[in-house]
């Protein structure tokens, strides 16, 4: 299977893109400063690939400091660790907060999500992904919503196929201001049939939050440390809460950079930490097949996971606001985790742009010569 990139828009983040002049200089500012830093990263990535041909084994430990330097001239890259094989190869702090430390995630946090729904369906809580929030929840669903929100699914969900009006970009100040953030999300003007295309929202995995606390009669975050936290031996700190008392599904959570990679290891290795089968193999394959793709990025997208590929490598991507990313490359045994600073977009003229290349022109190569 393949996982095609067809090409690079503008990401849409929770706060939007490109609102007014003052974003639209700054736009063209960043594409300045990012050739710049082409040049040079360029520069060095061609003298890294000599130093692979000339010497083998040098050129492993040399073309992930190549990675680290690529990495550290982007000025809102906070760290970068990555793994191979099981082993960790290269883990650097550029600027911000210690590598110890947790950091927002931002919308990293619906993978998270994601991850919750493999394990309530694998425990029977919810009987497939085709039930409905008719069936599971009926007790969420507003009076005065439009009829069809009973029909959307668990899939429509968790693949942002719910049909509503989107609580992202522009919309999301509104909906986090309002009195009951599950009740705005689906109260919402239907604007496509429920499964028919993907449409950001974290709306959406907010309500998706809602319901697996229902089906489960815990907390998101009692679900979070039990499910995940524990079998991988991380911590989850608590994060925001709606108005009604609800773990924000979808954004605001915080890891730090190694929970970060063991969560994408247990995704790497088919749902498995250590002995523990933290989630169902079928759920992780499932998880990193396309069902729909992002009409901004051209990225395809499972369930939770932005799904590329370069030179025939497919990877997958959990991505958040400001350049907060878990990356999986199954082919070469590769997870990495960047952190970045999460008050500044990433947009794909700039630097989320910058990740995908140091991604695909710089960890791929890198780890393909490794396992040379």
């Amino acid at each position: 299977m393949h996982w095609v990139l067809q090409g690079q828009v503008c990401r849409l983040a929770d706060h939007g893109c490109l609102n007014g002049q003052s974003d639209r200089m700054a736009y063209m500012t960043a594409m300045v400063s990012r050739s710049a830093r082409h040049l040079l990263t360029r520069r060095a990535l061609v003298a890294a690939a000599a130093a692979f041909a000339a010497h083998p084994a040098l050129g492993q430990t040399a073309g992930w400091q190549d990675t680290a330097t690529m990495a550290r001239s982007f000025d809102q890259c906070h760290s970068l660790v990555v793994y191979q094989d099981g082993k960790e190869v290269l883990s650097e702090v550029f600027r911000g907060p210690s590598i110890d430390r947790a950091v927002p995630i931002k919308s990293v946090s619906k993978t998270i999500v994601a991850a919750l729904t493999g394990a309530a369906l694998d425990r029977g809580e919810i009987p497939s992904l085709d039930a409905t929030i008719g069936d599971l929840a009926a007790g969420l669903i507003p009076r005065n919503a439009d009829p069809l929100v009973a029909t959307i699914t668990i899939e429509n969900l968790v693949t942002m196929q719910a049909g509503l009006e989107r609580t992202s970009g522009g919309n999301y100040g509104g909906w986090v201001s309002s009195s009951n953030w599950v009740a705005n999300a689906l109260t919402r003007p239907m604007v496509a049939r429920p499964g028919s295309g993907m449409l950001y929202s974290t709306g959406s995995y907010h309500v998706l939050g809602a319901i697996l606390s229902e089906v489960s009669g815990e907390s998101l975050l009692s679900l979070a440390r039990a499910r995940l936290g524990r079998p991988l031996g991380i911590d989850i700190p608590a994060w925001t809460r709606d108005p009604q008392g609800r773990y924000l599904g979808g954004n605001e959570m915080a890891l730090t950079p190694s929970a970060m990679v063991r969560f994408g290891e247990m995704y790497l290795n088919g749902g498995r930490a250590g002995d523990a089968q933290v989630l169902s193999e079928g759920w992780v394959r499932r998880s990193i097949q396309p069902v729909t793709r992002s009409v901004f990025s051209g990225l395809g997208y499972g369930y939770g996971w932005f799904l590329g590929q370069s030179g025939g490598t497919d990877y997958a991507l959990a991505r958040g606001y400001g350049g907060q990313v878990i990356c999986i490359i199954p082919d070469l045994a590769v997870t990495l985790a960047i952190t970045s600073d999460p008050t500044r977009p990433a947009r794909s003229g700039g630097y989320f742009g910058d990740l995908v290349e140091l991604i695909e022109r710089s960890v791929i190569p890198v780890a393909r010569a490794a396992q040379a």
